[in-house]
This record gives C-alpha cells, sequence and structure tokens, in this order.
C-alpha cells in the first residue's frame, strides 16, 4: 500500500501542477487511467486517493480510475468546478 499511497501523493501533485494551489479545493474528479499491467493495486490506489482528495487542500474531489490494458498509468482528466451555473 505505501507503493499506491506514493503514486497519490504524485496524482495530487499533477493536479496542483495543473489547476494550482488555490483552484485544489474546486477539483471535482481527477481521472486516471491504470493498465492491467501497471504493477498498482487499483483498489489501494482508489482508497489512497479518495483519502487525500478528502483532505485540505482538497476537499470534495473523487478519483475516476478506468483499468485499462498495458502498463500505463496517467492522469486523464480533471474536473474542476468553475463557479458558474451549467449552461
Amino acid at each position: 500500500t505505501m507503493h499506491e499511497m506514493s503514486i497519490a501523493m504524485e496524482v495530487c501533485g499533477i493536479t496542483e501542477e495543473h489547476v494550482g494551489r488555490d483552484s485544489l479545493a474546486n477539483v471535482l474528479t481527477v481521472g486516471l487511467d491504470v493498465g492491467s499491467d501497471a504493477g498498482v493495486e487499483v483498489d489501494n490506489l482508489e482508497f489512497c486517493l479518495e483519502v487525500l482528495l478528502a483532505e485540505p487542500p482538497f476537499g470534495k474531489a473523487k478519483p475516476k480510475i478506468a483499468r485499462v490494458s498495458g502498463n500505463v498509468l496517467r492522469v486523464t482528466f480533471l474536473e474542476v468546478e468553475d463557479g458558474r451555473p451549467d449552461d
């Protein structure tokens, strides 16, 4: 689980790089692709992400993990609340 926690922390770092520290509380979803050959226990990674994303500086983000083939492990999208009502 330490392996998955370090990956989860890296995902949080990538998220911060893309949205900026001041916008982390507005992140709703962090999307990931995790390959079947990536050497990652998906359930453990999801748990670690749920814990980290529920705490400040985040707050309401949820992980959305897609299981794919191969050895990929990547952040695929970030859903961020922009403060505007839906169009």
